[in-house]
């Protein structure tokens, strides 16, 4: 659905049975049913549809998570619909962006190292509408890069394979306002903070210190 063209108008009252639905953790043994018969296992239908860690769709939401697990907040639920995709426990927003070398496909070659950094407009879930101003939203970016050069030994679930570079989004403001797209190169002239994943919540909480911008 196209959220944008399809958004209430800010004066438009909600019926509450159209308001924005609470998120509820899954065990993952819910079930598909029909007629009051079993059909499958909601965990199931996760190993159907998110086995493939190396994928550019997956790879990306492992990111977010892995980055979650570092600052202690993966016990929540991950909406997909927030301006951001981690808030850290001291209110930090942080927007996680992930690359590789490889993929699950047959490539000729490695893949450029590039990362997405355009400036969105924030979406309210709970009133359905959209900001009227294109902005970054989170205070902090994190730039996921897997290393590994090797398809027969790659694995996304070894830490050891990922590098995190942290980077404030005020200096993408002030350095790359427009830009939508950044190379890994670019990143380190612009100050990017190479950390290891036992680093990566101070390396967070330190990347917002001396953000000016409000909010």
């Amino acid at each position: 659905m196209d959220n944008e063209s399809e958004s209430t108008m800010v004066d438009d009252p909600i019926p509450t049975e159209l308001r924005a639905k609470a998120l509820v953790r899954k065990t993952g043994e819910e079930e598909f049913t029909e007629n009051g018969v079993a059909i499958a296992r909601l965990s199931e239908y996760w190993h159907w549809s998110a086995s493939d860690l190396l994928g550019n769709t997956e790879r990306g939401r492992l990111a977010e998570y892995i980055v979650a697990t570092a600052v202690g907040v993966a016990g929540a639920v991950r909406s997909g619909w927030e301006p951001y995709d981690v808030e850290t426990l001291l209110g930090t927003r942080v927007e996680v962006k992930a690359s590789a070398y490889v993929q699950t496909w047959g490539q000729k070659a490695l893949s450029k190292i590039i990362f997405g950094i355009r400036p969105t407009r924030a979406w309210d879930p709970e009133q359905n509408v959209f900001a009227v101003e294109s902005r970054r939203q989170a205070h902090v970016y994190v730039f996921a890069l897997l290393t590994e050069r090797d398809k027969t030994i790659v694995s996304p679930l070894n830490l050891e394979q990922w590098e995190f570079y942290i980077l404030r989004a005020q200096t993408l403001d002030e350095r790359a306002p427009l830009q939508k797209t950044i190379s890994l190169a670019s990143l380190l002239k612009l100050g990017a903070v190479k950390v290891s994943y036992c680093d990566l919540r101070n390396a967070i909480e330190q990347g917002r210190a001396g953000d000016e911008r409000k909010g």
